[in-house]
């Protein structure tokens, strides 16, 4: 089982290729590769927040699929080809080479986020690994998974990879104050995702291709804050190293083997308490998990 640390920012290979510069992208990224001498991985996303598109003021959320969808099969050929080009709507492109050349294959090492049917759909076609947030049930998450690894099949005519789940984790000896702190860190994670994305806002309802969120911004505003909680704390891995470990495993159970990448510092959780959760996992639950296929 690969086992990674969810960093922020761009820090972790992941880009919005919503805005217009997907020149600069793969020159980025192929150089990032060559001075990380092939541990690089691409991960790509399409925004989901209002004010990350405000900067761009010739640019509509409501564009944020097409512009998603073009940008990223030209950076992801780029990566294959040397060469960058492009006769979409969004991105002209004469052909030209990117400079330094590719010298791996990224086939293996790129990484989709997927939330809604449009994006599931743009993981397999694109050939990326599905990457989905613990942030709601497994069991809800189902039908997407099924979908995802049908359509990759379809298309490239192998199986899919192995999805890769991203969390949010606070690994502590103790379960009553694992749970304690567990429950306010990520509450106020929360809190700062609602306000940062709106995603309990009615905006999606009227935004191209947001259909998804705004049918779980009704969900959201049903169950309120408390209930958006409560269902993050049940799909995240949490609490001591054993319940960590039993979390994953029910989840190994229910999706099969996955991928699994997470943050330990968020919510201000100051920094010496995410190192010592992080050693404590270290030291406990990841050794388990290098044994799980």
């Amino acid at each position: 089982m690969d086992v990674g640390i969810l960093m922020p920012f761009a820090s972790d290979g992941w880009h919005d290729i919503t805005d217009g510069q997907v020149y600069s992208e793969e020159l980025g990224l192929a150089l990032l590769d060559h001075v990380s001498d092939g541990r690089f991985r691409f991960g790509v996303g399409r925004g989901l927040s209002r004010r990350e598109y405000a900067p761009f003021r010739a640019i509509e959320m409501d564009e944020s699929r097409a512009r998603y969808d073009e940008g990223t099969a030209m950076v992801i050929d780029a990566l294959r080809t040397g060469f960058i080009e492009g006769d979409g709507p969004f991105y002209p492109q004469p052909r030209t080479e990117i400079r330094p050349r590719p010298e791996r294959s990224f086939d293996d090492r790129l990484y989709c986020v997927a939330s809604s049917d449009d994006s599931v759909e743009a993981a397999a076609r694109f050939g990326g690994r599905m990457t989905m947030f613990a942030d709601r049930s497994w069991e809800h998450r189902m039908p997407s998974i099924e979908a995802y690894r049908s359509r990759f099949s379809e298309l490239h005519g192998r199986a899919a990879p192995t999805l890769m789940t991203a969390d949010f984790c606070l690994c502590m000896p103790d379960a009553a104050k694992a749970e304690e702190r567990a429950h306010h860190y990520m509450g106020t994670y929360l809190g700062s995702l609602l306000e940062h994305y709106e995603v309990m806002g009615d905006h999606f309802a009227v935004t191209e291709g947001y259909d998804a969120y705004a049918k779980a911004s009704e969900v959201l505003r049903r169950v309120g804050e408390s209930g958006f909680l409560k269902m993050f704390m049940s799909a995240t891995a949490w609490g001591t190293p054993d319940q960590i470990l039993a979390t994953l495993e029910r989840r190994r159970e229910m999706i099969g083997p996955f991928e699994y990448t997470t943050a330990f510092r968020y919510g201000g959780i100051p920094f010496d308490e995410a190192r010592a959760s992080m050693e404590l996992f270290a030291e406990e639950v990841l050794p388990v998990l290098s044994t799980w296929d």
